[in-house]
C-alpha cells in the first residue's frame, strides 16, 4: 500500500515538474535571444551614428 502511495504521488507530480521545466528553458532561450538583439541592434546604431558623424546616443 505505501509503495503504491509513493508511485502515484512521483507519477502525479513528474508531468507537472517537466512542464514546469520545458516552459523556464523556452523563456530563458527567448529572454537571451532577445537580450543579445539589443545588444547588437544597439552597437549597429552606434556604428552608423558614428558614419554620420551624430554624438552617440544616450
Amino acid at each position: 500500500m505505501l509503495e503504491n502511495f509513493w508511485a502515484n504521488a512521483v507519477f502525479s507530480v513528474t508531468p507537472t515538474i517537466l512542464i514546469g521545466l520545458i516552459f523556464w528553458l523556452v523563456m530563458r532561450a527567448i529572454l537571451r535571444a532577445d537580450r543579445t538583439e539589443r545588444k547588437v541592434y544597439a552597437a549597429i546604431e552606434a556604428e552608423e551614428r558614428a558614419k554620420l558623424g551624430l554624438p552617440a546616443a544616450e
